[in-house]
């Protein structure tokens, strides 16, 4: 793969007004409004990031975590701009120098497939299939849309949010650049190749425009002709991925301490092991000298420093490895290949948070509220997309935003339309609507 042609803001579904665009405005800031101004967008502030929607402490929602991955996206792709230029000249003055915008875009889009409840609300639905009612429809659908919906997950349903044309809606969705739409494919094969990981990248719906996207990007593929459609990443999903694996993992920490689900002295242990002995001595110095006393005030000044080391990390580790990456031979993330220093310190992280955070009371009381929430949803909605002319399911139908195809005569139309619908629930219209349809709330007349 070479950046000349990796980097392209040519726009999905207005191919043909490409050679028209010569405005002095960048059209990958164009993705980035675009997306800032959405309504899908709007929508991440009332969905679960990891604990529950605050109440008198305020913790991130996906809103939050979105607007930090992008802000730190922007960084790690200004600086591997700044490095990669010096050692490749020839890239100055071109697109290249604005893979920052492209990967900051791309981070705000990376969540927006999520669907209420956070992991909960993906298991629900991929469950309702494997395991519920759902099961009844296997002989009923093709084998590749039976491996899309029980793998249901939220990557690839953010790129069918942006690129697919829901009704009433231009050709191209959100119409944006490709180079935006190929960084946020994490997993760029097809769902039969999900395997026990459970990801994949895009719905057969949605192939068709992810394999003109990367084939006009020269992104390399991996499949023949006749093989399930898998492609090598896009260079810049690694640095989309690396500002999502930073922010969450060390703002839930934040977050835990906040709660106090960590204690002060576990927080403070955990972020001073990202830095090596003359470091650690400096920091205690500069926040001495700073008057930073305050435990809360010591451990975002330490987060801060962290997230900082980490994003240098990156860059460092995206620039040693980009004739790998860009031949499509580069394994694992980047966090996975960073100092040894550095990536001991993440992993204990990530052991604390499996055992202390992502299983404590709070996650574990939204994860089956959400759960059970959601499972009903699919059931009932699911049920009404089935049986269409039934009393009840004609009154849950007029329930579904009118973008969804679900008068489609086509079964598996109407059942992506339902989830569709439902996964761009926010987790309290989700609670609505499931406390209406099983007469727990009526509305006040």
């Amino acid at each position: 793969m070479n950046w000349q042609q990796l980097i392209s803001n040519k726009r999905l579904g207005q191919e043909h007004r490409h050679a028209e665009r010569h405005d002095d405005r960048s059209e990958f800031k164009r993705d980035y409004d675009r997306l800032i101004y959405s309504a899908p967008f709007r929508r991440l502030q009332n969905k679960t990031q990891v604990f529950p929607l605050p109440g008198s402490i305020f913790v991130h929602n996906r809103l939050t975590h979105s607007l930090e991955v992008s802000s730190l996206g922007q960084s790690l792709g200004n600086d591997v701009c700044r490095q990669l230029k010096d050692l490749h000249p020839e890239l100055a003055n071109t697109l290249f120098e604005e893979i920052g915008t492209i990967v900051s875009a791309a981070c705000l889009a990376h969540d927006m497939g999520n669907p209420p409840f956070g992991h909960s609300g993906e298991k629900a639905i991929q469950t309702f299939f494997t395991e519920g009612k759902g099961k009844a429809l296997k002989e009923s659908v093709s084998s590749e849309f039976w491996d899309d919906i029980t793998h249901f997950e939220g990557n690839a349903n953010a790129f069918r949010l942006l690129t697919h044309r829901f009704l009433g809606r231009r050709l191209g969705g959100f119409v944006m650049t490709y180079s935006m739409l190929a960084s946020i494919v994490k997993y760029p094969f097809a769902s039969s190749l999900a395997g026990d990981h459970g990801k994949f990248g895009f719905f057969k719906t949605e192939a068709e425009d992810y394999q003109k996207i990367a084939d006009e990007l020269g992104v390399i593929c991996k499949s023949d002709k006749q093989e399930p459609l898998k492609y090598a990443r896009h260079p810049l999903v690694y640095l989309v991925e690396a500002a999502d694996d930073i922010c969450y993992e060390i703002m839930d920490i934040e977050d835990s301490h906040k709660l106090k689900i960590l204690s002060f002295q576990e927080t403070f242990e955990l972020l001073m092991g990202f830095f090596d002995d003359a470091t650690r001595a400096n920091l205690l110095e500069r926040m001495k000298e700073d008057g930073v006393t305050d435990d809360n005030e010591k451990v975002v000044y330490l987060r801060a420093c962290v997230i900082g080391k980490l994003e240098n990390e990156c860059v460092k580790t995206f620039v040693e490895h980009e004739e790998e990456i860009l031949n499509g031979t580069f394994h694992g993330s980047l966090i996975d290949n960073i100092s040894l220093i550095q990536k001991n310190a993440y992993e204990r992280c990530e052991k604390v948070s499996y055992k202390k955070i992502y299983h404590s009371k709070p996650v574990l009381d939204i994860e089956l509220s959400g759960y059970k929430i959601m499972e009903t949803l699919m059931d009932v909605f699911i049920g009404a997309a089935r049986n269409p002319d039934r009393f009840y399911s004609q009154q849950l139908i007029r329930r579904v935003s009118s973008q969804y195809d679900i008068h489609s005569d086509n079964l598996e139309t109407r059942i992506m339309a339902i989830i569709d619908y439902i996964s761009g629930m926010t987790d309290i219209y989700a609670l609505d609507i499931y406390q209406k349809i099983n007469g727990m709330s009526l509305p006040i007349i």
